[in-house]
């Protein structure tokens, strides 16, 4: 059973949320700054699983993400996806007016940079969290300062809301996993992450989405990301589902002798069905 998740970022952030919403027992967080802490925290067996961002409808894959679970032999063994509602917050009795400088994660300013063209005079920064920043203008009462977190963290940090839903798209998803470091026993498994490696010639990535289809496994995501030790390599990262787990035993056993390469990142129930 899981007891302890780490995650990056503190009570009311996104992924707080998350793992409140996603496990079916209450478990314990660990808060922490970083990815790499996260991580860290999870290979060290001081926590028994992580909840990961790796990917959002507005701005893209997190790439680093992806080369942090595959480069610590780590496990995807769940998914949630969320919708993220940001809210510019400050201390009770501010306006936007009196507000010079936002403070959030550089993902959330960039999901929101459209609605701060019209406040010039707002400096945006670069924080650790989004919940992080709306907990220090509480802590330490910083007038003419915001934040842009959750609903969840304006009322754990007693912050007035500004302004709701300031995110340029308004449908905003983002894509959480839960990362482990033992695979997946489900039997409840219809979605996997997949990294393979291949030749550099022509048509080899074709071929690798034809045995795909062949086997009757649906691609819902590909990404590419450069192999660092070998210049103008690439491995691919996918995420495919299928109906009958026959399929997907018998693809990957031929793209395993396809690849240069191949790893099995992760198998878990699709969270989109």
């Amino acid at each position: 059973m899981i007891k302890k998740v780490a995650i990056q970022g503190i009570k009311g952030s996104f992924h707080h949320l998350v793992t409140q919403n996603y496990f079916a027992t209450p478990v314990e967080i660990e808060p922490l700054l970083t990815f790499n802490e996260v991580v860290a925290c999870l290979t060290s067996n001081k926590v028994d699983a992580a909840v990961m961002a790796l990917e959002n409808s507005i701005a893209g894959s997190i790439i680093p993400n992806y080369a942090l679970i595959d480069a610590n032999d780590l496990h995807i063994t769940g998914e949630y996806y969320l919708d993220v509602q940001h809210h510019l917050m400050a201390l009770s009795g501010q306006e936007i007016a009196d507000i010079k400088e936002v403070y959030s994660h550089p993902m959330a300013l960039l999901q929101c940079k459209v609605f701060f063209d019209q406040y010039p005079h707002i400096k945006l920064v670069e924080d650790a969290d989004t919940a992080e920043s709306a907990k220090r203008i509480h802590d330490e009462q910083l007038k003419g300062v915001a934040a842009i977190a959750s609903s969840s963290a304006a009322e754990i940090y007693q912050l007035n809301v500004l302004a709701e839903s300031i995110q340029t798209i308004k449908h905003n998803e983002t894509r959480f996993v839960t990362v482990e470091r033992q695979s997946n026993t489900s039997t409840k498994i219809n979605k996997a992450s997949l990294k393979f490696l291949l030749d550099h010639k022509r048509g080899s990535l074709a071929a690798m989405l034809n045995v795909m289809s062949d086997c009757k496994m649906n691609l819902t995501k590909i990404q590419s990301l450069p192999k660092i030790d070998t210049p103008w390599k690439y491995a691919f990262f996918v995420d495919v589902t299928f109906d009958a787990y026959e399929d997907y035993e018998k693809a990957t056993s031929v793209m395993n002798i396809m690849a240069e390469e191949f790893k099995v990142l992760g198998t878990y129930k699709n969270a989109k069905q």
